[in-house]
Order: structure tokens, then C-alpha cells, then sequence
């Protein structure tokens, strides 16, 4: 099972967006079951809110529904219950550290890096754009998704390649 955690500020708009366009990108390959995916906040600000009304109206657009998620926040054992821990922008990754420590297993990555243009997704919280928050979010979740299954391949080939020889 690969487990996949993403990480904003508050865990209302752009985390909670990128956990939810990814589960509807596995579920659309029949993979639901291969994956554990989730989103967590930096922040306490949040904590126990509903997602925010920006992110919800867009991912509804798309027929993704975001029912029953409230907001939580990253906790130190995040590190060991997760194989990817994936940050919006970069200050997400400085709190993370401060929560989690030292990134000695190279698991936190920001969503952008597996694109062609890594970058930081800014926070349609601030800037009203959960337009661009979309589509950079979606972007980065299908080269998420595509790094992750060409990993997995790679690593059931050198598996393979161990038992037939």
C-alpha cells in the first residue's frame, strides 16, 4: 500500500482539495485499494473546520464531494505512518520539519516538484483563485500519480528480475 499524506496551512482549501482530486484519480484507475490518502494541516487554526466553501464549490464542479472532512493537524508520527508527505509550498515544508523533524527517509516532497515546473501552489485562501488552485493541484496529482505507478513498476520489475534469475 502506498500512503499519501498532503500538507497545507489550514487543511481547508488546497490540502484538502489535492487528497480529494487524488482519490478520485485512483479510484478512476481501479486502485482504491492500493492507496491510503489523507491531507493534514501546519497549523491548529483550522483544526475541526469543514473545508473551505471555495474548495468544496470547485471540487463539486467535477462531481468530487469533500462530505465529512474536517480539518486535522500534521502530528510527528505522520512521518512513520506515511510514505509521501506532500506540501503545497514551501513554508508548509519549514513547519512540517519543525513538526516532524529532519526529513532523513527523503519523504516530503511539494505536490509541483513531480511537474515540469515545480513551484509553490499558492493559497486561494488569500488569493480567491480556486480556479488556478485546481488546476495546479490537478496537474500535480497526475504527475504524482504517474511518478508513483512508474515507481511501483520499477520496483516489481527488480523484484521479478531477482526471482527469475
Amino acid at each position: 500500500m502506498i500512503r499519501v499524506l498532503f500538507i497545507c496551512h489550514g487543511n481547508i482549501c488546497r490540502s484538502p482539495m489535492a487528497e480529494f482530486v487524488f482519490k478520485d484519480m485512483v479510484k478512476q484507475k481501479g486502485l482504491e485499494k492500493e492507496f491510503d490518502i489523507a491531507s493534514a494541516a501546519t497549523s491548529t487554526e483550522e483544526i475541526g473546520n469543514s473545508v473551505h466553501s471555495g474548495t468544496r464549490n470547485k471540487l463539486n464542479e467535477y462531481g468530487i464531494s469533500v462530505a465529512g472532512k474536517t480539518a486535522v493537524q500534521l502530528k510527528r508520527q505522520d512521518y512513520k505512518n506515511y510514505d509521501y508527505l506532500i506540501a503545497m509550498d514551501q513554508r508548509n515544508i519549514t513547519n512540517m520539519h519543525r513538526i516532524l523533524g529532519q526529513d532523513g527517509e527523503k519523504k516530503i516532497y511539494r505536490l509541483l516538484d513531480f511537474t515540469t515546473h515545480p513551484r509553490d501552489i499558492a493559497d486561494p485562501w488569500y488569493t480567491g483563485d480556486f480556479d488556478l488552485t485546481y488546476k495546479e493541484v490537478y496537474e500535480g496529482c497526475e504527475q504524482l500519480l504517474a511518478f508513483l505507478l512508474a515507481s511501483k513498476k520499477q520496483k516489481q520489475d527488480e523484484v521479478g528480475g531477482i526471482k527469475g534469475e
